[in-house]
């Protein structure tokens, strides 16, 4: 590679289209058009003298060249990325930006009453919110902080744990008013796919051979499905309370139980502005699972 005439730039451009195999999937990740994709990658490859793709009608694949390259672009990448980490792990500033990763549900029902006090308490903190249930790189600077669910969060990371969500099986009124068998495997259930496994993990063992009659891989449109009353649903208890249009039919065992984590890299946890939101966060949001009060287990 002749280093003096790539830049970082145009690397990233090269690694978005090895990754995702297309020019739209890079445009998409990047933020960036489909023409800016197309001439960067032209551009690259005029100034390496080689080309670094295929260009075939399932996508674009990496040549022999393309290989060898992407190996050496993925070092650079993790030597920015740390010397990204060093230097903002260094900032003692109370002001730029926060970005923080939450699924739909915490984004929309549990951050925003926080982040609204946040906001006044430091005005000079802008915050960003990555919502969705793919898992953001903290080490590559996608996010700052991942606010995230499970009990066994990755050892690469540093964090706080702040609670345990509470889950239980809500309905709409008007369904648990037609569907009143105290036997729930006789009713029509409202389950998440395969990428929650903490979850219909227990309910298989809870209720052996009972099918979901309808899935999503969204706890959010799991719980609007709960309440346009097609079924039961397994709910966080902390996100249903709040819905005056569901009602708690049955609490569930502890292995429905999960652990909410704030957690950051280890390079940033000193950075003045990461640590305001997580110090602001963890008792906060501690403070709304407490309020979810627990019933007898089933």
């Amino acid at each position: 590679m002749n280093a003096q005439l790539a830049n970082w730039d145009d690397l990233r451009v090269f690694l978005a289209v090895a990754r995702t195999g297309s020019l739209s999937g890079a445009a998409r990740s990047l933020g960036v058009n489909h023409s800016t994709v197309f001439r960067r990658i032209a551009g690259l490859e005029e100034m390496l003298g080689v080309r670094l793709f295929e260009r075939m009608p399932t996508g674009y694949v990496l040549t022999p060249a393309g290989v060898e390259t992407l190996g050496i672009v993925e070092r650079i990448e993790e030597n920015v990325a740390t010397l990204d980490r060093t230097v903002t792990g260094q900032d003692l500033r109370l002001s730029g930006t926060v970005r923080i990763t939450a699924t739909d549900m915490l984004a929309l029902w549990l951050l925003p009453a926080h982040l609204e006090k946040f906001r006044a308490a430091y005005p000079r903190i802008e915050v960003g919110i990555a919502v969705g249930n793919q898992t953001l790189d903290l080490s590559r600077r996608e996010t700052d902080i991942a606010l995230r669910i499970g009990n066994t969060p990755p050892e690469t990371l540093v964090g706080r744990r702040v609670g345990q969500l509470r889950f239980a099986v809500y309905g709409a009124p008007e369904y648990c008013a037609t569907h009143t068998d105290p036997d729930l495997a006789t009713h029509s259930w409202i389950g998440l796919d395969g990428g929650h496994a903490a979850l219909t993990r227990p309910f298989a063992q809870l209720l052996p051979g009972v099918r979901p009659a309808i899935r999503s891989n969204s706890v959010a449109c799991t719980v609007q499905l709960a309440k346009a009353g097609l079924g039961l649903a397994v709910l966080p208890c902390v996100i249903a309370e709040q819905k005056p249009d569901l009602i708690r039919v049955a609490e569930l065992p502890d292995t429905f139980a999960l652990d909410l984590w704030l957690l950051t890299h280890e390079d940033l946890r000193h950075t003045a502005r990461i640590r305001a939101v997580l110090d602001f966060l963890t008792p906060a949001l501690a403070e709304s699972l407490k309020k979810c009060t627990k019933g007898p287990e089933i």
